[in-house]
């Protein structure tokens, strides 16, 4: 299933440069022969070390891990909600991506000028923030007038009513410069602001870009420390990364990245780690289907039954969908084989209302 996050971020921030990294260490479309693939789209494996494990107890010919697609946004600046620099092509990308990382510079460096002519990531996040909450803001007056009237005249239109009331909900909250993401709706009302496309309903995680010097030890940089204060106001997520260093090491293979790594003191890559995050935001989780041919992990959205996660391996599954023959991760890893888990009795057969889990592994039985 095609999601992306689309990065943004003020000038010289860093946001070009971690794009550059999630370029360089891009998914091999060898194994995506139908995926296209804009110049400023970058596709990337999600790390999964259960693949190879999967892989070790039911052989197959090929691994092939699932993919998340990352947009590189055009550049903002202040202003851009009324049209400023590349303003308007800003919005329309944005709207267009599922869920936004929003690059925060959080490093000295004189070689590298602010456009603020300071570093302050808080007054960074609050530009974007602004702009954001201002285009939306537009878009909700324009909609409010119109909805207002006919729910004011026409009573008995439900649908009117019912978005007038979220409307009524949104707008004083973004004349406060707050963001859309921030507001608590019930399953009916979100179906309503999807509607609407907001910018700030997107869900939204921060990405504190540090000097490589502090990657062992992020937490003791004064700026990550305000970038995680303010983005705790909304309940949003901060990872910190070294983008520069992310470029780098996106060109070494395998052992060269584990030991520059290892010597940096750190377990896993600020790139791994940024693929594992935004895939999560979305509230994303990983079947597997295994051995023959291919061992593969496949993305599905979380809270999703067993004959539409089988359509997104074809349409078939779906359309003739008999019953899902269902194994855990956990179970195979810890029996060792399929036929241990069966003597177990975890191995279990699924049918149409059954919500498919994170680590799933799922022989599809259907007829058409």
């Amino acid at each position: 299933m095609a999601l992306t996050a689309g990065i943004v971020g003020l000038p010289n921030v860093g946001k070009s440069t971690l794009f550059n990294a999630i370029t360089k260490a891009g998914a091999e479309m060898a194994n995506y022969p139908f995926a296209t693939i804009d110049p400023n789209v970058g596709m990337v494996e999600v790390p999964d070390k259960r693949l190879a494990r999967i892989d070790e107890l039911i052989p197959a010919k090929k691994i092939i891990h699932t993919t998340f697609e990352f947009t590189d946004i055009a550049g903002i600046v202040k202003g851009a909600s009324k049209g400023e620099g590349l303003g308007n092509k800003f919005l329309e990308n944005i709207r267009q991506v599922d869920a936004i990382v929003h690059v925060v510079r959080a490093f000295d460096d004189d070689n590298i000028t602010s456009v603020t002519g300071k570093v302050d990531p808080l007054e960074d996040m609050a530009t974007i923030n602004m702009e954001l909450a201002i285009a939306d803001l537009d878009a909700v007056n324009k909609r409010y007038a119109k909805v207002e009237k006919v729910a004011r005249t026409q009573t008995n239109d439900k649908e009117a009513q019912a978005e007038f009331k979220v409307l009524k909900k949104i707008k004083p909250v973004l004349e406060d410069g707050g963001m859309v993401r921030s507001i608590d709706f019930d399953k009916d009302e979100l179906k309503i602001v999807k509607g609407l496309f907001l910018l700030t309903s997107k869900p939204v995680l921060y990405v504190a870009n540090i000097a490589e010097e502090a990657m062992a030890d992020p937490d003791s940089v004064d700026y990550v420390k305000q970038i995680k204060a303010e983005a705790a106001k909304e309940g949003a997520e901060v990872i910190a990364i070294s983008a520069k260093t992310e470029e780098e090491i996106a060109e070494l293979d395998d052992d060269e990245k584990a030991d520059f790594l290892a010597a940096e003191g750190v377990d896993e890559s600020g790139l791994d780690k940024l693929i594992k995050a935004s895939y999560h935001l979305l509230g994303l989780a990983t079947f597997f289907t295994a051995g023959g041919k291919e061992t593969r992990a496949w993305t599905f959205r979380q809270g999703i039954k067993a004959p539409e996660v089988a359509g997104i391996i074809h349409s078939d599954f779906e359309r003739g969908f008999i019953r899902a023959e269902t194994m855990s991760f956990t179970d195979l890893d810890k029996y060792g084989s399929v036929q241990a888990v069966k003597e177990a009795g975890r191995y279990r057969s699924e049918g149409k209302e059954y919500e498919v889990q994170d680590g799933d592994i799922i022989e599809f039985r259907f007829n058409v």
